[in-house]
């Protein structure tokens, strides 16, 4: 996996795409299903169809990236049918990366605590 800190944020699109979608397109899905911009520096991430292919969008601050990955063997888990209602799932760098090595266990279970974000941290100095 690129060198990612647990900070970032990753968005499972929950639904299908279309393999044949780069960066224009996929970037189009992000802005108008996932409602998010594409250059916040957060992961998407892409599941064709048939579950073999995968893709994952990002901005790396110089110009957007697409990582892409064919399965020869098995196929990826289907974040569509991890939450029926969701439009898109919140995951982990970790849970990201479980994924694309073929873990199906991705979204069922909470694998680690949520990251802090700043507004929630309190110092006690007693």
């Amino acid at each position: 996996m690129i060198g990612l800190g647990r900070r970032v944020q990753v968005f499972a699109f929950a639904a299908a795409v279309d393999m044949r979608k780069s960066f224009d397109t996929l970037s189009a899905v992000v802005r108008e299903h996932v409602e998010r911009d594409v250059l916040d520096g957060a992961l998407y991430l892409f599941v064709g169809k048939d579950r073999r292919r995968a893709k994952v969008l990002f901005w790396d601050g110089t110009g957007l990236c697409v990582l892409a990955k064919r399965l020869e063997k098995g196929r990826f888990a289907a974040p569509w049918a991890l939450n029926k209602k969701a439009r898109v799932l919140e995951w982990t760098t970790s849970e990201l990366a479980l994924f694309l090595e073929g873990s199906e266990l991705v979204g069922r279970v909470a694998l680690s605590p949520p990251a802090w974000k700043p507004d929630e941290r309190r110092v006690s100095f007693t």
